[in-house]
């Protein structure tokens, strides 16, 4: 049966705001956790982007639903070593109820050490050596790496889990995908589309895991208004979302979306149809865990609804 979850969008909420949607999510049943990792949010209207590892911390006080993250780049701006200290300290904190997800991320965060941004693939080869890195120091033992791309001398954690956390890794095109299936545990998405999620489970049994964006709001014209200057900025298309490095380029580009783009792209308003229609969508494509995060101020409202009747009816099929 498909898992729901909710997803917490820290571009635009701050930390206290995201533990108490995290305990909401839970009281509402929800069954778990996404959350993003970011340094910069995607525009200046969003507005936040509170440490990523800090909130999980708190995350793990305030409730007892499961967290992914959705998802954290391990090479550029944050060496693998200190993400798999991140990630493992988070385990223990959560009571071995954590997933690290990865991505081979956006300049928009990555860049700001000013190290160069590397093309797709090279950032991909980068990803497999730090899932490498990753996994070896979660043994406990002391490590020390001379990779392509990364370095350890004698590097040891000693606060670990009692079991390694499982690793998704975020794949969109087929060379990720592939690397989804090889080197991780599981495969994230953000699309319902079924042939990459064909692709990822010819190559692997492990589950699969997708996410989406709605928002909540007592009229439709008012969730478009909102999901257009908040979120607008989802609908830049291709690899331009991977290269531009700040949110003021993203604007730029996101004056290329119109909002009747966005009013297709995004579930908006409060018909409770249209929202478990959204996420059937997932379920009908064969993902074992959906994940759905509220763009704008409703997110109570929105938590509130969905316990009460998008999460019943798409439960009962």
């Amino acid at each position: 049966m498909t898992r729901f979850g909710y997803f917490l969008l820290c571009e635009e909420h701050g930390p206290r705001a995201l533990v108490e949607q995290a305990t909401l999510a839970e009281q509402a049943g929800f069954d778990a956790l996404w959350i993003s990792d970011h340094f910069h949010p995607w525009n200046h209207a969003q507005g936040e982007s509170p440490f990523v590892w800090s909130v999980i911390g708190a995350i793990a006080q305030a409730c007892d639903l499961p967290v992914t993250t959705a998802v954290t780049c391990p090479t550029v701006r944050t060496h693998p070593a200190i993400v798999a200290q991140a990630a493992a300290t988070s385990a223990v904190m959560l009571g071995d109820r954590f997933v690290l997800g990865v991505g081979t991320g956006e300049a928009l965060n990555e860049h700001i050490t000013g190290e160069p941004w590397p093309p797709a693939a090279i950032r991909l080869e980068m990803l497999r050596e730090a899932v490498e890195v990753i996994r070896r120091l979660w043994t406990g033992e002391v490590v020390t790496h001379r990779g392509t791309y990364f370095q350890l001398d004698q590097a040891q954690i000693y606060t670990t889990p009692t079991s390694p956390p499982p690793v998704y890794v975020s794949g969109f095109g087929p060379d990720s995908i592939r690397a989804a299936a090889e080197i991780g545990d599981g495969y994230i998405t953000t699309s319902p589309d079924p042939e990459p999620l064909a692709r990822f489970r010819e190559l692997s049994s492990g589950p699969a895991q997708a996410g989406t964006k709605v928002c909540w709001a007592p009229t439709a014209d008012e969730g478009v208004e909102i999901a257009h200057r908040l979120w607008g900025t989802s609908g830049v298309p291709g690899e331009l979302a991977q290269v531009l490095p700040t949110p003021q380029h993203f604007e730029q580009a996101g004056e290329l979306v119109t909002t009747e783009q966005t009013r297709k792209a995004v579930t908006c308003g409060n018909d409770v149809d249209a929202h478990v229609a959204k996420l059937q969508e997932f379920v009908d494509a064969g993902f074992d865990e959906v994940y759905v995060a509220n763009i704008g101020p409703h997110y109570r409202e929105m938590i509130a609804a969905y316990g009460e009747q998008v999460l019943p009816r798409l439960r009962a099929g």
